[in-house]
């Protein structure tokens, strides 16, 4: 079955493989992909919920495979998955990704590891395997996640804020080598998203969820000029944009979408 789409929208007839697309950024950009017309591959790791996503936008439209980005066993899966389904790849969004808070000279060497694996090495993992694909699909787009804190420091995210810096470097030297195959390669660099991977009763279980959501975001008012998180819809429009002829110009950028945060600090 050749990638048909919905026959309109500014990814009509494109198959894409996004991962971490179970829920969060991922699973919001899936919804906007296949509203855009787009064929989609979601992959991750939470298999009832990607399924259910996946069934939610249909069969024609969707597929659920299961994705450790960290194996590439499972990348090559993926590849072959998607090709059965739609007959080629042209657009990979590296979504997946992990987060933990620790101050860094406490923090464990494995979840340093962990940390590192997930975010920086999945990404690489991911260009490997689908950048030959869409190379021989006749060129497309790879947009890599990475984050406010791979553009500058952030205290007890170190491990996290050092495999997103890694992630802006793989970024430009794929888009630096893939360009002469028609393949744009750039990254997302989100501030605070309110997603089930900052949510603050999540990352503190022994706080009263109601008082760990209100404690952000007055943090995130004070902080943001803005005034407040981001939401997966509004970094799943930029995902779009840089997946789609509208960005036909841009490769090799980290885009900042942060509400504000990185501009500075106001003194008052």
């Amino acid at each position: 079955m050749s990638g048909s789409g919905s026959g309109t929208g500014k990814l009509a007839g494109r198959v894409v493989l996004i991962t971490g697309a179970a829920r969060g950024q991922g699973e919001a950009e899936a919804r906007l992909f296949a509203a855009e017309g787009a064929e989609v591959v979601l992959g991750d790791v939470l298999d009832e919920q990607g399924a259910a996503v996946a069934a939610e936008l249909g069969p024609e439209a969707a597929v659920y495979v299961r994705l450790d980005v960290t194996r590439e066993e499972d990348w090559a899966a993926a590849v072959a998955t998607a090709k059965d389904r739609f007959g080629r790849i042209d657009g990979l969004v590296n979504n997946a990704g992990v987060l933990r808070f620790n101050e860094l000279v406490r923090t464990p060497a494995a979840e340093f590891q962990q940390i590192t694996q997930v975010n920086q090495v999945g990404v690489f993992l991911g260009i490997k395997a689908v950048a030959p694909e869409i190379a021989a699909a006749g060129g497309g787009t790879i947009v890599n996640t990475a984050s406010y804190a791979g553009m500058t420091g952030m205290a007890y995210v170190g491990a996290y804020s050092a495999s997103k810096h890694a992630v802006i470097g793989l970024t430009r030297v794929a888009a630096l080598e893939l360009a002469a195959k028609g393949i744009r390669v750039n990254a997302v660099c989100p501030g605070a998203v309110d997603t089930p991977m900052t949510d603050p009763a999540a990352l503190d279980p022994g706080a009263d969820p109601a008082a760990a959501r209100e404690s952000a975001a007055a943090l995130y008012k004070k902080l943001v000029p803005l005034g407040r998180a981001g939401r997966p819809e509004e970094v799943a429009r930029l995902v779009l944009f840089l997946s789609c002829e509208d960005s036909s110009y841009i490769t090799g950028q980290p885009i900042v979408i942060d509400g504000g945060w990185l501009a500075g600090v106001t003194a008052v």
